[in-house]
């Protein structure tokens, strides 16, 4: 039995919310991606709302044991998805994606939440005060998450008048989407084996 008070299990899941997110970097490398599909403008509010909201949803399923499904499929999808956000980035046209972000944002996220809480439930709720520890592991993955984003803008803020980095953005996308090919791989294998 945990004897930590709600302050202190609040304090400590938010700060490993926090740790999580910096810490997982495919789910850093799918907001990057979302990022350079979407650019930053009012579009990246809803599309950056949508995640949240869906990851939030199948976290709080997941941990309450409704939905359950193993971690290989879950973290190969999650691979997957940031694959297909960056080559959806790389097109000029407006695809599905390019006109609905928040859509795939959304669907993707629920299977980002799935990833989430398979980290919970290798770190582990506390049986007292359990919804507290939720709800601020979630808030610290958005605290991360946001200071992803924030990160990223000062970027674009201070190389804006640079048009070199401008040309690095094809490059970067490549990159993304050739690291998520290399983790889809190696997670749909451990699907089989």
């Amino acid at each position: 039995n945990d004897p930590r008070g709600v302050a202190e299990i609040a304090r400590a899941y938010t700060g490993l919310g926090i740790e999580h997110i910096l810490g997982g970097i495919d789910h850093l490398l799918f907001v990057l991606a979302l990022l350079f599909l979407v650019g930053f403008n009012r579009k990246l509010v809803w599309t950056i709302t949508a995640f949240t909201v869906a990851h939030s949803v199948t976290l709080a399923l997941s941990v309450l044991g409704w939905i359950t499904l193993r971690s290989p499929p879950v973290e190969a999808t999650i691979a997957l998805s940031i694959m297909l956000v960056a080559g959806e980035a790389l097109h000029k046209e407006a695809t599905a994606a390019r006109r609905w972000p928040a859509l795939v944002a959304f669907l993707f996220g629920l299977v980002h939440g799935l990833g989430f809480a398979g980290a919970l439930e290798q770190i582990g709720l506390p049986e007292r005060h359990m919804a507290v520890a939720l709800l601020t592991f979630n808030v610290g993955v958005e605290i991360g998450q946001l200071a992803a984003v924030a990160a990223a803008y000062l970027l674009y803020r201070i190389s804006r008048p640079l048009p070199a980095l401008a040309l690095a953005r094809t490059p970067a996308l490549y990159v993304i989407g050739a690291v998520a090919a290399y983790w889809s791989i190696g997670r749909m294998v451990a699907i089989v084996t």
